[in-house]
């Protein structure tokens, strides 16, 4: 095992990849921390219908992530031969499909508001909030798919940078617009909860020209020979659509039917809700490392596997593995430690109820001591399996330990034997994470999910067979 950590060109590319994009990811949730902090200073209704708003938003942003995971699969395994005819085409193919979703969406949100609100809560105040935040935050969702596809490109062709810069800008802007119009200051009007949506709006915006226009400067992927974007043929989209589809069937499925248990913990009171708005935030920011992390395994193993190194791929697996668990229950540690002066944050203005702060103090030691088997099963099935090429396996696995054990018990134990919203939410953890666990585990030390998309990949997959044969 020791001699697995010795390599230093490991070492050095996982840093290089994993750092910015965990940096990114830190940037966002920040982004999304400042807004709840500020946000909760205009009440307990406030924040809880702009916690509802988000996870409708989070819905359409897990069907993006299927499509980002499936680009990934390609580019990073054409990255490793470096055929930039093929990425370019499986870049446009992405694109197009992640605007179709941002499109259906932001006319959802534009048409339906009260609709979409009322799913979470049919509180009239937490309608009339929520919908005036979602007919503002609606013109958002384009420029977010937008900048979500096209810094997976860029990762999966190694270029991290770009996508950390963007997102510092817009982490930055989005604070300042959100203070200026939340509030109404340095010349703006105030305007609330609509102020927060506009800020949103507009540095979603300024985010994708900035991503165009440094582009532009740097003549990288996304603007070199950009016609040959839209100039894939039929094959090449059945070849992305059958590989990709598993994952975003995976992801979205698997966002549906967190979006189930946010309607039920939401119908079960505005003001538990308003507990878990504010443990999300910490979750988000608890999870940037691991995403980082994921980025870096994805491309790494994608790469080394398209290349034909498959000893490689599976032994930066196993560094991955560890890297992970060590960190996971690090994190767990931390989070329980500190789990109460971190809920206090939000209620510096003592405008959120005391069983809205309460109840989120319970949540945060649930989750962290359900933290690090949720991080083993994210890095297998979102990095490992599908990097190596195998889409379906882990969506498989994710979708039988969600939809056919966590989301039953879930539902019984709330509207049958009627627990406590502290107790639905561990319930949730333990009927997902426990069986997806050894589900995943098992698959992955069966090395079954390595199955190249590259003929070179192939080929090197016989030759490693038939050497372990003999």
């Amino acid at each position: 095992m020791k001699s697995l950590f010795k390599d230093k060109g490991f070492w050095k590319t996982a840093i290089k990849l994993s750092v910015p994009v965990a940096l990114q990811n830190l940037l966002t949730s920040s982004f999304t921390l400042a807004d709840t902090l500020l946000v909760s200073n205009l009440g307990t209704v406030a924040l809880s219908s702009v916690g509802m708003i988000g996870q409708w938003a989070w819905l359409m942003n897990m069907i993006l992530v299927g499509f980002c995971s499936g680009t990934t699969v390609f580019i990073s395994q054409y990255w490793g031969i470096k055929d930039m005819k093929k990425i370019r085409h499986v870049a446009g193919i992405s694109i197009l499909f992640a605007l179709a979703v941002a499109v259906i969406f932001t006319v959802i949100s534009l048409a339906f508001p009260t609709w979409v609100i009322g799913i979470f809560n049919k509180d009239a105040s937490v309608i009339e909030t929520g919908s005036a935040y979602l007919k503002v935050m609606a013109f958002s969702l384009v420029p977010i798919a937008l900048t979500n596809i096209l810094a997976a490109i860029l990762r999966a062709v190694e270029n991290v940078k770009l996508p950390m810069y963007v997102s510092a800008f817009t982490t930055v802007l989005n604070i300042f617009l959100d203070y200026a119009m939340i509030f109404g200051k340095f010349g703006f009007h105030k305007m609330g909860v609509q102020g927060a949506a506009l800020a949103t709006s507009i540095s979603a915006w300024l985010g994708v020209l900035l991503i165009i226009v440094i582009s532009l400067m740097q003549k990288n992927l996304l603007v070199k020979d950009s016609k040959e974007f839209f100039a894939f043929d039929k094959a090449e989209l059945v070849t992305y659509v059958k590989k990709s589809a598993p994952v975003v069937v995976n992801e979205s499925m698997w966002g549906g039917g967190t979006f189930v248990f946010n309607v039920v913990f939401a119908n079960m009171g505005y003001e538990y809700f308003s507990a878990l708005t504010i443990v999300r935030s910490f979750e988000n920011i608890a999870f940037v490392i691991f995403i980082g992390i994921c980025s870096a395994a994805s491309v790494m193993i994608g790469k080394s596997i398209g290349k034909g190194r498959i000893e490689r791929g599976l032994n930066d697996s196993k560094r991955f593995m560890v890297i992970v668990g060590v960190l996971a229950v690090f994190m767990a540690v931390i989070i329980i430690i500190f789990r109460n002066q971190l809920v206090s944050i939000f209620n510096m203005g003592n405008n959120i109820s005391s069983v809205a702060i309460e109840t989120a103090g319970i949540l945060m030691a649930i989750y962290a001591v359900a933290f690090p088997f949720r991080m083993f099963p994210y890095l297998e099935v979102v990095a490992i399996f599908r990097s190596g090429g195998d889409t379906v396996t882990g969506a498989k696995y994710d979708l039988i330990s969600l939809w056919v054990l966590s989301i039953p018990a879930t539902l019984i134990a709330v509207y049958v034997f009627k627990v406590p919203f502290f107790a639905a939410y561990a319930i949730m953890y333990i009927f997902e994470d426990i069986p997806k666990n050894i589900m995943c585990f098992r698959f992955y030390r069966s090395g079954k999910w390595i199955k190249p998309v590259t003929e070179e990949g192939q080929n090197s997959l016989e030759e490693y067979l038939r050497s372990r044969e003999d």
